[in-house]
């Protein structure tokens, strides 16, 4: 079946000249990953591609080759249309233009809704760049050092630098032959999880500052002010729940985001035995079971009592079970 799928895409990529690629709001390095791998790829091959992210690229990737030329709004028609790493076609925001059902939708989020002309989800790969590093070649594309850079750039951060509970040997044979091909581990390490800027940093103390904790449930929250106060220019948490993550006896770690749009973004992580993605289904979102997010209507103050309230249920049904 896997071979199957493969030619039906190959068949696709070959008949198609103006190709859109774009990947979800709020993008992360899996997102950027992905976008800018299979975006060089196809214009290596001669495709005319736009690739696009409706919030642009995080300063946490614009080292990456590509990233330059990746555009917030398509402009013009287009023949091919894939969707990187969204559990579901809104996570893609307007970044299709209208374009109507995506023609293929690549993806490794167990939420996926399956809303393109043609699915490829892979639940047990760590990053959508992973299931693009084993099958780009079968598609006729080529694995350069600026492709195989956005592919390892996805597989450390969907993974958190090969670290998370999902790594599998194939993902780090994946790594190994990105390298071989010119991808340079140690630097796309250090820029894509060490490095924060002083914004990103004293948004962190906002949020830092009123952690809060009930049983093995750790969460803060992050306003509108605190983003002005702190100068940070994203409409995400800086990867600060990546740091809460890292709390010894928290089974679950939440940052709530004040959105202005009156929207609040909240993020789950997660160990083992807690599965988060059920809490971000409830509220219209999606993604792992040690790591999801949703966007949910309300106040900071209501989303988080809802929210914590579910999270709560969600551990004590689990520690029943």
């Amino acid at each position: 079946m896997a071979d199957e799928l493969n030619k039906e895409i190959h068949g696709i990529i070959r008949d198609s000249r103006r190709v859109l690629v774009t990947t979800h709001v709020r993008p992360d390095g899996d997102a950027i990953g992905s976008l800018l791998g299979i975006g060089l790829a196809l214009r290596q091959m001669g495709k005319v591609v736009q690739m696009v992210s409706e919030d642009g690229v995080p300063a946490s990737y614009r080292h990456l080759p590509g990233s330059r030329d990746v555009i917030q709004h398509p402009k013009g028609e287009v023949d091919l249309a894939i969707v990187l790493d969204c559990s579901d076609l809104g996570r893609a925001g307007k970044s299709l233009n209208g374009y109507g059902v995506p023609d293929l939708n690549i993806d490794h989020h167990v939420t996926n809704l399956n809303f393109a002309k043609m699915n490829l989800v892979d639940v047990k790969a760590v990053a959508t760049t992973e299931i693009l590093a084993d099958r780009m070649t079968a598609w006729g594309l080529t694995l350069t050092h600026d492709v195989a850079a956005g592919l390892l750039t996805g597989l450390i951060t969907d993974t958190l630098g090969f670290r998370t509970s999902n790594m599998t040997p194939k993902a780090l044979r994946l790594a190994a032959d990105l390298m071989e091909v010119g991808a340079e581990l140690s630097e796309l390490y250090l820029r894509s999880l060490v490095l924060h800027s002083f914004e990103a940093m004293r948004f962190w103390g906002a949020g830092l500052s009123r952690l809060e904790r009930e049983g093995s449930i750790v969460w803060t929250t992050l306003s509108l002010a605190d983003r002005q106060l702190a100068g940070y220019p994203g409409r995400d948490d800086a990867d600060l729940i990546n740091a809460l993550s890292a709390i010894n006896d928290a089974a679950v770690s939440v940052v709530f985001v004040e959105q202005p749009n009156g929207d609040v973004k909240v993020s789950w992580r997660a160990q083992p035995a807690v599965d988060v993605s059920a809490i971000a289904l409830r509220f219209g979102g999606g993604g792992h079971p040690s790591a999801s997010g949703a966007e949910i209507k309300g106040t900071l103050d209501e989303v988080c009592e809802r929210v914590l309230q579910e999270t709560r249920k969600t551990i004590a049904e689990e520690v029943r079970a």
